[in-house]
């Protein structure tokens, strides 16, 4: 019989480089057309003016201007003026 505890899994576990989620270009920036604004999982900050949302929720200009975050309601708008 085997006297020994069995070893554990850690060589075997690989650790995974993350999602790259979040605001890209902040209040203030100059932003593209085209250029993306927010990567997130789900609706945390909506789209506001000139502002498009992709299949994955991801939050882009649809014109070029400049970047404004804004809240109203309890909820997070960005914009582009």
């Amino acid at each position: 019989m085997a006297k020994g505890k069995q070893g554990g899994k850690t060589a075997q576990q690989t650790t995974r480089p993350g999602k790259r989620l979040g605001v890209k270009m902040f209040g203030g920036q100059k932003a593209k057309e085209g250029s993306i604004l927010v990567r997130q999982r789900g609706t945390k900050i909506n789209a506001g003016l000139n502002v498009g949302v992709g299949s994955d929720h991801t939050l882009f200009a649809m014109k070029a201007g400049l970047i404004k975050f804004s809240t109203r309601r309890g909820k997070q708008y960005v914009n582009v003026e």
